[in-house]
């Protein structure tokens, strides 16, 4: 094996690590934030990252002096979506759910892919061979068997079901669009830089939000543990992940990533095994299988596309 082949799957490993790191996030640690409101969760989730990168703009601060305005509209973009409006979706459609039927928010998860391959061929011109889509929709199938093997999604009579069920798919356009856009925001920034401007755009936004909302009100009923817990998330599945995440969206086709990104519901389905008891049947490893089997797949296919483009 080469060594860019070997980066190119190196890269792909690094996207899903993240994504699995996110699903520890919506599993483990953000069930301790539900009684508080959603803004304020996430404007201080991004405030502490970014306080804690902030060294990052001055080391690289003769190349923010030469960002375009385009470089800085797609990094409010990756802002808006991911960041605001994306984490403040699934945030609420756990709370909705109370983070018991979990399978309406990791189902609507599993259109994040359709979304993002969806504007990666028109945003960014990115060309779909007929095996990508081949393996594109296998990874989907494999994600499906993973969370519900082969029955249908449980949605039950739990009360907003409704309510989590649009705040999820808000939450999957947003993700998928946040991926196109952060191809595009990473095109003349290192990785580092890349998540220091996606947390710090995304603090202001988001403390707007908070002031016209109301929601510093929280600040009130805020508890030591649920304070810990923040900082958790900034150290993990905030700064580390988005970090891990943008290094390997650096060397990858967008389309690519969105694939690697169907490790979320893999890893929150493993975590619910192990935290919460629920025993993964044969058909549910049979779908793991396939998904990574399928991550593989495309990331190879990924890297040979790019060889082809550059001779």
């Amino acid at each position: 094996m080469t060594k860019n082949v070997k980066s190119n799957y190196l890269s792909a490993f690094y996207v899903s690590f993240a994504a699995s790191l996110w699903a520890f996030d919506g599993i483990i640690f953000r069930p301790f934030l539900y009684n508080l409101q959603v803004p304020f969760v996430v404007f201080l989730e991004t405030i502490i990252v970014t306080i804690i990168l902030s060294p990052l703009a001055l080391k690289y601060k003769s190349v923010l002096k030469s960002l375009k305005f385009k470089d800085w509209l797609s990094f409010f973009g990756v802002a808006v979506f991911g960041g605001a409006v994306g984490t403040m979706a699934i945030t609420k459609a756990l709370f909705y759910v109370d983070f018991i039927n979990l399978s309406i928010v990791v189902f609507i998860q599993k259109l994040q892919p359709v979304f993002a391959i969806t504007l990666a061929a028109l945003l960014l011109k990115e060309k779909l061979t007929k095996s990508f889509i081949i393996w594109s929709v296998i990874a989907i199938i494999g994600a499906y068997i993973v969370a519900f093997g082969f029955n249908l999604p449980v949605i039950g009579t739990v009360s907003k079901t409704l309510e989590a069920t649009l705040y999820a798919l808000l939450a999957a356009f947003s993700f998928g669009a946040s991926t196109i856009l952060s191809k595009r925001a990473l095109r003349n920034v290192s990785f580092e830089l890349g998540t220091y401007l996606r947390f710090s755009v995304t603090s202001i936004i988001m403390f707007l939000i908070v002031v016209f909302s109301s929601s510093f009100e929280s600040i009130d009923i805020i508890s030591k543990s649920q304070i810990m817990v923040l900082f958790l998330i900034a150290f993990s599945t905030g700064g580390p992940a988005i970090l891990l995440y943008y290094y390997g969206l650096k060397n990858l086709n967008a389309s690519v990533a969105a694939i690697c990104e169907l490790a979320f519901p893999l890893m929150a389905v493993i975590l619910e095994y192990f935290f919460h008891d629920k025993i993964l049947s044969p058909f549910q490893w049979i779908g793991a299988i396939i998904l990574i089997l399928s991550i593989l797949k495309v990331s190879g296919i990924n890297f040979y596309y790019f060889r082809k483009q550059n001779h």
